[in-house]
């Protein structure tokens, strides 16, 4: 098995390879690294032009705290990414207001300046029903789309009147889009919620230029053709002047379902699909994260206290810890991963009472049943693991349950002897990266499934198969005695990897691609709908 996965990995390297050497033919992008050269390229590029980030996840939420008011920065890796990147163009940023006091701050528009105790750009709140929520995020998104892009073998569930609210908010979302944007603005869609919002944005406004992100896989054309409304969707996504995925492996099985599924000229040499008058660019974007801004975060005297505090309230002290941050998802591969602590402890006693896995879990779409049952299984391994081997003083794993703001789990991450991260299936999972910025400099080891898309570029992490449980636990045990020397270099190689392919890199990449077609279509403008 590991012979086989190891061929496997070597394949898609090299694959990953070939391709970031054809990107780089098709692409020449001004060298950015930081916020503020993002910003100034901004302002050569757009000229003027208002940038329009929409997601369902907000970056900032506001909640009640008896009578008073307070705020907490969200700990999505999608959204963290997206924040500094919003901070940087001062864009207006529109979400849906899941907070209890978000509107208790707005203006009656729905807008507030973030970050709250520095404000750089504007956040534009949408209020959504509890049934809008339930069909159009927990029903349609989660239940349907969800598990049809995601190999873990959950069965996606299809409900004519989830599909309906689906439409309905996506329309919602694009009606708010027009409400904020300026003649030839760049409007920045964000993931599997908001498919459809670009096709009614071009029905109003040709105008405007239209990029989607699709943060999480894109299955093959086997797959995707259960799917009920696959015309429809196909034809919403292809509304976008770019279409986005973080492996080209991805941007390749979307190509190909729209093949099969759709009239259209698909010219592959230029990933670009012709269909109905339109033309839609496909390309891969690996997205990342603030590296300087996590990793100076990480070394200030804050974190350093934050970090001894940890060790005496969960009795770390002396010994070595492991690190989990997931969403409680059955994605991420949880349960997997305390299998193999369970063998890890049973087949090298050694590292029982010097040895502390802890698991920080935030619980996700809690009211289906799907993510109900994760929860509860990762409870109750938990405990079945630390009856098994706990000890006076020492229990195995701590399991953290709740929400998390962003930067209390920078101590987590630095503190870290080792980080697990054994998706299933990933788009590509920023965790694996943030440990890499937050730990401390010469310790760390990163435990990576490759069926991420972090994978492809960390490749000094190790890497194993989160389905066997033998060389999992190994891999454990390999981190553990791994010599200092070795994790060294082995984290040195990854930080260099993920401060030269930044948050900022990713953003250039996307915008230089965007101000191009934003351009071309006023030297050619689209033809009314």
């Amino acid at each position: 098995m590991e012979d086989f996965l190891e061929k496997s990995m070597s394949r898609l390297r090299r694959a990953s390879e070939r391709a970031a050497e054809r990107t780089a033919k098709m692409h020449t992008f001004d060298h950015v690294d930081t916020r503020e050269t993002l910003e100034e390229l901004v302002g050569r590029k757009l000229k003027g032009r208002k940038l329009i980030l929409v997601s369902n996840r907000e970056p900032y939420a506001h909640v009640y705290q008896g009578e008073d008011v307070t705020w907490f920065r969200s700990a999505g890796g999608l959204t963290i990414a997206l924040d500094s990147m919003a901070a940087a163009c001062q864009a207006v940023w529109i979400c849906h207001g899941g907070g209890n006091a978000d509107f208790t701050v707005t203006d009656p528009q729905g807008r507030v300046a973030v970050p709250p105790d520095r404000p750089r750009y504007t956040l534009k709140r949408l209020r959504l029903s509890r049934e809008e929520e339930q069909g159009y995020y927990e029903g349609f998104s989660n239940e349907t789309l969800w598990p049809l892009c995601h190999v873990t073998y959950t069965r996606p569930r299809f409900s004519f009147k989830d599909w309906q609210t689906y439409q309905a908010v996506n329309d919602k979302f694009a009606k708010a889009v027009l409400e904020e944007a300026d003649e030839g603005s760049i409007v920045f869609l964000q993931d599997y919620h908001l498919s459809l919002v670009a096709s009614m944005l071009k029905k109003e406004r040709p105008d405007l230029t239209t990029v989607l992100f699709w943060h999480i896989p894109w299955p093959n054309p086997e797959i995707f053709r259960i799917f009920p409304w696959k015309t429809e969707l196909l034809d919403g996504l292809l509304s976008n002047d770019i279409l986005g995925f973080h492996l080209r492996y991805h941007a390749e099985n979307f190509m190909e379902t729209v093949g099969l599924e759709l009239e259209c000229q698909a010219d592959w040499d230029r990933m670009l699909i012709r269909r109905q008058q339109r033309s839609s660019r496909v390309r891969a974007y690996p997205i990342s994260i603030d590296f300087k801004g996590i990793f100076e975060q990480a070394e200030s005297s804050s974190v350093v206290r934050a970090c001894q505090d940890l060790r005496r309230q969960f009795r770390l002290t002396g010994r070595k810890v492991g690190l989990g941050v997931d969403r409680l998802d059955y994605t991420k591969g949880i349960p997997e991963r305390l299998d193999a602590l369970d063998r890890l402890f049973e087949r090298y006693p050694e590292h029982r009472g010097q040895f502390t896995f802890v698991q920080v879990g935030t619980p996700s779409r809690t009211h289906l049943e799907d993510y109900k049952q994760v929860v509860s299984t990762v409870e109750q391994r938990c405990d079945e693991v630390n009856e098994k081997y706990g000890q006076d003083g020492w229990q195995p794993v701590v399991f953290l349950k709740g929400h998390q703001n962003f930067d209390t789990l920078i101590p987590f991450y630095k503190l870290a002897d080792l980080c697990l991260v054994s998706s299933l299936h990933d788009g590509m999972n920023l965790v694996a990266k943030e440990f890499v910025a937050a730990s401390s400099n010469d310790r760390g080891v990163l435990i990576l499934s490759p069926f991420t898309g972090a994978a492809r570029e960390l490749e000094q992490a190790l890497l194993v198969n989160p389905y066997d449980t033998e060389a999992f636990a190994e891999s454990i045990h390999q981190a553990l005695s791994m010599p200092a020397e070795d994790q060294k270099v082995r984290l040195e190689r990854m930080r260099h990897t993920v401060a030269e392919n930044n948050i900022y890199t990713w953003a250039q990449a996307i915008l230089n691609d965007v101000v191009r077609l934003a351009e071309d279509s006023q030297i050619n403008p689209a033809p009314a709908a």
